[in-house]
């Protein structure tokens, strides 16, 4: 159910969700701070058993939405723990307004988890708002939907062909054609993306894509090749 990706990092896979008629995988992360509370990122389905296993690792603390599109089970994970504090960027918390929000996301991590993990906004896109997390310990960065790689036969028929061009197949993790397109501010975007490129990176993390242990920062510089200064 979790799988240890480095230490006080683990990964869970959860069930498949379809959006526009495209089917996605789920994935969360789950980090343990250096005091000992768990910050979930992109929280999956919660069963027993996914309960039980992060049970196991400690108290959750927080769960975090890190883009304005991965909230489907922030509302099941809130009332499962309702002492963990909810986070998210302020666009989101406007979309999902019943829900109880604490501390906005933005480019400084919140104090709880400061010692741990680092985070940069990507603002400006016409399609989401996302928070780019850095763990310290691991040298990992977490990507949501900026950084995709979909086996080639993910996606079936017209699907597949619409995935093709989107990028979301290539043969490398990359921005797809959609996110790079809907930039309102390209200057603001290679602002936060050299923030992301002077972190130490190793390992990388995206919701959808392989999970990556070493050559990270290269992987990251080559998906947005497409905005860097010639």
């Amino acid at each position: 159910m979790l799988q240890l990706f480095a230490e006080d990092l683990w990964i869970a896979e959860g069930p498949i969700v379809t959006n526009l008629a495209f089917d996605f995988p789920t994935r969360m992360i789950v980090v343990r701070l250096s005091d000992g509370a768990l910050f979930i990122w992109s929280p999956i389905a919660l069963s027993q058993e996914l309960r039980s296993a992060v049970d196991g690792l400690g108290p959750v603390r927080h769960v975090v939405a890190p883009n304005t599109l991965h909230h489907l089970f922030l509302e099941a994970w809130h009332r499962a723990y309702p002492e963990a504090t909810l986070h998210a960027v302020p666009e989101l918390r406007a979309k999902r307004s019943e829900l109880e929000w604490g501390d906005d996301l933005g480019d400084r991590p919140t104090a709880a988890w400061s010692n741990d993990i680092d985070q940069v906004v990507i603002r400006e896109n016409r399609i989401t708002t996302e928070v780019v997390f850095f763990h310290r310990r691991s040298r990992t960065a977490i990507f949501t939907d900026m950084i995709q790689q979909f086996d080639a036969g993910w996606f079936k028929g017209w699907r597949g062909l619409v995935a093709k061009l989107d990028l979301m197949t290539a043969p490398a993790p990359t921005v797809p054609r959609k996110y790079r397109m809907a930039f309102r501010d390209r200057d603001m975007a290679r602002q936060a993306l050299q923030q992301i490129l002077a972190w130490p990176t190793e390992g990388l993390l995206a919701a959808h894509a392989r999970p990556i242990r070493h050559g990270g920062r290269d992987v990251i510089a080559r998906a947005f090749d497409w905005l860097l200064p010639a």
